[in-house]
């Protein structure tokens, strides 16, 4: 009689452990549990991604003062020299006006939303 009393509490045990853990994973594969763990994650790779630039832009920014210093462009300008000024483009006669390329690309005048 104690063993049929023990198995048949230990069947009880486990089917309510079994039970209480598929009710547990039925509601996280809810949509508004899938969407709030979605969130979560993308709130955490957004995280992630700023540090990152951060440290990018820590590393760019030590690096360039390195190099500042390395090449004498870091150097105190004297007051007294004239200041040197740097064109981009130096126009002798105007440009003439660029033509876009021609593309072989067709454009069809067919609206898919004509017929709704």
């Amino acid at each position: 009689m104690f063993r049929r009393t023990f198995w048949f509490t230990a069947g009880a045990a486990a089917g309510v452990w079994a039970t209480a853990k598929v009710n547990r994973k039925i509601k996280q594969l809810t949509p508004e549990s899938l969407a709030a763990q979605a969130a979560d994650k993308a709130l955490v790779a957004g995280h992630k991604l700023k540090d990152f630039a951060l440290d990018v832009r820590e590393g760019m920014s030590r690096r360039e003062a390195e190099l500042g210093e390395a090449l004498g462009l870091e150097a105190p300008v004297d007051p007294d020299l004239p200041v040197q000024r740097h064109f981009a483009v130096e126009a002798d006669e105007p440009e003439a006006p660029r033509r876009l390329p021609r593309t072989s690309r067709t454009y069809n005048s067919y609206n898919r939303n004509e017929d709704h």
